[in-house]
C-alpha cells in the first residue's frame, strides 16, 4: 500500500440516510449534472492511462449529488455504481471513526496507553509499548513502521514513539486489537453497530460477504493483466475493506452531521496533529499550503484558509482516493481497479470543478 502522497513524491511526487443515496437527476447550478463533464473525459483517461475501470461519487453541499461508472470491472463486465472495489488504505480512516464514536461513548480515550489492555508480543519487553495512545496511531505517529518484515519478521519501533510522523498500518492493527481488547467486543460487530448502520451503509465490509460474489472489481496491472482479487477473510483495521464509492460517501456525509462523535472530536479530527511538511512556498501562491500533515485518521491541509481532507489507498492493481472539504460539505470519492488509477486523480478533480487550490497544491507536488 502507497499512500497518494507517497507516489506523488516518488513518480507523481487519507446521520447518512437512505434519503442519501446519489440521485442521477441532480444538477448543479449550471443546470448540468456534477459529473457531466466525466461522461467525455472518462473513456479518454482510460483509454490513454490504461485504466480499467473509474467508478466515481461526488459530494456537494454536504449531500451525495450523484454516482457514476464506466469501464470493466472484470474482462466482459462493464462497471456499474454497484460495482464493490477493494479500497486499500481508505480502510484507515472508517477503522479510526471507530475510535472516534467509541471515545465520544466514554468506552475508549484517544490519550490512554493500549498497553494496560494489549501489546504485540514481538514488542512486549520494549518499554515504548506503553506510550502508544489511539492518538497516537490514528495521527502516524506511532514509531512503528508500515509493516513488519515479511517472512515471520518480528515487529519493532523504528522511531520514539510522538517524535515524528511515520505511516503505519501496524499501528492500525494495534488500535483495533486494543479496541476489542478493552471493549470486548469484535472490531467488526462495533464497526456495524457503530459507522455502517447509522450510515446506512450496506455495501461495505471488511470481510468476505455472500453479496459480494458477483459484484467485485478485479484488479488490473499497469499493462491491464487480470490480477487476483483480495478480498479478506480475517478483517485488517488498515486495509482490504470492500465498498462502492456511494457508500464510501454515505461515510463521508455522516462525517459531515458529527454523526456519533461530540463536537470536540468532530473539530479533532481534522486539527492538525502531524505535521509532515512545513511551507514551502508563498503564502499568496495560489494553492500555497499553510498546514500539511494528518489529523485523526485522515491527511489535513489548510489552503487559502480553507481545511480539506484527503487519504488515499494503493494495493496491487487498485487505486482510490477521496477528499473532502468539512466547510462546504464538498468531497469526491473515486474507487479505480487499475495500477494507473492515480493518474486519474488530478484529470478527474480539474473535470469535475474541485477546489482550484487544492488542485494546485496536490499539482506542485509533483515538482
Amino acid at each position: 500500500m502507497v499512500k497518494f502522497t507517497a507516489i506523488l513524491a516518488a513518480a507523481f511526487f487519507a446521520a447518512a440516510t437512505a434519503q442519501a443515496r446519489p440521485a442521477q437527476s441532480d444538477v448543479n447550478d449550471a443546470g448540468l449534472s456534477p459529473l457531466s463533464g466525466l461522461e467525455t473525459a472518462a473513456p479518454r483517461l482510460l483509454s490513454s492511462l490504461k485504466i480499467a475501470s473509474l467508478s466515481v461519487a461526488i459530494l456537494k453541499d454536504g449531500e451525495i449529488a450523484e454516482a457514476r461508472a464506466w469501464g470493466q470491472a472484470s474482462p466482459g463486465q462493464s462497471a456499474t455504481t454497484e460495482t464493490l472495489y477493494n479500497v486499500a488504505s481508505l480502510t484507515k480512516p472508517v477503522s479510526a471513526e471507530v475510535a472516534m464514536r467509541l471515545a465520544a461513548q466514554g468506552r475508549i480515550s484517544l490519550d490512554e496507553p493500549m498497553s494496560a489492555y494489549w501489546v504485540d508480543p514481538d514488542v512486549a519487553d520494549d518499554p515504548r509499548s506503553g506510550r502508544l495512545t489511539p492518538r497516537l496511531v490514528m495521527s502516524h505517529r506511532s514509531g512503528l513502521p508500515n509493516w513488519r518484515p515479511a517472512g515471520g519478521g518480528k515487529l519493532s519501533f523504528i522511531t520514539e514513539p510522538g517524535e515524528t510522523f511515520g505511516y503505519s498500518g501496524e499501528g492500525f492493527e494495534w488500535l483495533a486489537r486494543f479496541i476489542e481488547a478493552k471493549t470486548d467486543e469484535p472490531f467488526e460487530d462495533l464497526a456495524q453497530a457503530l459507522v455502517f448502520e447509522p450510515g446506512a451503509m450496506r455495501d461495505t465490509a471488511y470481510t468476505r460477504r455472500t453479496w459480494v460474489e458477483g459484484r467485485l472489481a478485479v484488479p488490473f496491472d499497469a499493462d491491464l493483466n487480470v490480477l487476483a482479487p483480495q478480498v479478506a477473510d480475517h478483517f485488517f483495521a488498515s486495509d482490504d475493506l470492500i465498498s462502492t464509492p456511494q457508500d464510501y460517501a454515505r461515510f463521508l456525509v455522516g462525517m459531515l452531521r458529527k454523526q456519533g462523535v461530540t463536537p470536540d472530536l468532530f473539530a479533532d479530527r481534522e486539527k492538525l496533529q502531524t505535521v509532515r511538511r512545513t511551507q514551502t512556498c508563498l503564502a499568496d501562491e495560489p494553492g500555497c499550503v499553510a498546514e500539511d500533515g494528518f489529523g485523526l485518521g485522515w491527511e489535513t491541509f489548510l489552503i487559502g484558509g480553507r481545511r480539506f481532507l484527503m487519504h488515499t489507498g494503493m494495493d496491487d492493481g487498485t487505486f482510490t482516493f477521496v477528499y473532502l472539504e468539512p466547510q462546504t460539505g464538498a468531497g469526491l470519492v473515486l474507487f479505480t481497479n487499475s495500477a494507473n488509477g492515480w493518474k486519474a486523480v488530478l484529470p478527474v478533480l480539474e473535470v469535475t470543478g474541485a477546489d482550484a487550490g487544492f488542485i494546485a497544491h496536490l499539482r506542485r507536488s509533483i515538482s
